[in-house]
């Protein structure tokens, strides 16, 4: 007989038989607590992430089966780095460091979900993501580490399928994602004040001209649009022209004449 599939996702190693699980298994005659259990177990590593999972089961013997997926290589890449978002802009600004254990732990979680068919490969990959999310490898921006990986310098642990690291290196990694955040807002103080005293010596200038010596600077377009204001807006804002003046003056004009004429 053809099992029948359910299909979820549910949160690392906290399912429950509230919807969207409990409702799919209902008609299916299993004992939905177990079912539960055996899901948390199963995904207890993936806390705090999206897990796909798929149960088959015999509606008529009541035996299931449970496959557990893996959560994508940027979510796993983030509980590694202990990080609960990306950099918006991984070309500049580095938010966290992994080590090569990290990198291939997680080539190792993904290894059906990956290209790759060695595992240095599936490394390359996991390293490629870490570059489009601003997260250093080894200390080091990910396309060079991705260079050292091609010149042979971690085959041993890749061969090894080491994944393990000790308390000092994880501090470490925990200091290091510090001092980025640290640099980070730093940077982002000094180009602010360097954006505000453009925009203040170039006041009355067309917003054209100054935007590209905002750019020219190296100000960022996100902190261009939060200080430099649109053209216009300000006028929403300003006195009322001439004519709206004298038509408001005008008003009480007329308010007088009715009332003359009413006497």
């Amino acid at each position: 007989m053809q099992k029948e599939k359910v299909e979820v996702l549910v949160e690392g190693g906290k399912a429950t038989a509230a919807p969207p699980l409990g409702p799919a298994l209902g008609p299916m005659g299993v004992n939905i607590g177990q079912v539960v259990s055996d899901i948390n177990k199963k995904t207890s590593s993936f806390a705090g992430m999206q897990v796909p999972v798929k149960i088959f089961i015999d509606k008529e013997t009541k035996q299931y089966e449970i496959f557990i997926g893996t959560p994508p290589a940027s979510g796993l890449i983030k509980k590694e780095a202990n990080l609960e978002k990306a950099s918006g802009k991984a070309k500049h600004e580095m938010v966290a460091d992994i080590l090569i254990e990290q990198v291939i732990k997680i080539a190792k979680m993904k290894e059906t979900a990956t290209l790759g068919k060695s595992l240095k490969e599936k490394v390359k990959e996991v390293i490629g993501t870490c570059q489009s999310m601003g997260i250093l490898v080894e200390g080091k921006p990910a396309k060079e580490t991705m260079r050292d990986v091609e010149a042979g310098l971690f085959d041993e642990e890749i061969r090894l399928e080491k994944i393990e690291l000790t308390a000092e290196e994880l501090a470490k990694l925990e200091e290091e994602k510090i001092r980025l955040a640290e640099e980070l807002a730093k940077r982002k103080a000094e180009l602010e004040k360097i954006a505000k005293e453009i925009i203040a010596q170039m006041a009355g200038k067309p917003r054209g001209e100054i935007k590209a010596k905002l750019a020219a600077a190296g100000i960022p377009d996100d902190m261009i649009k939060e200080l430099l204001p649109v053209e216009g807006a300000a006028a929403a804002g300003a006195a009322p022209s001439a004519g709206a003046a004298s038509a408001k003056e005008a008003a009480p004009k007329r308010e007088e004449k009715k009332e003359e004429r009413k006497k």
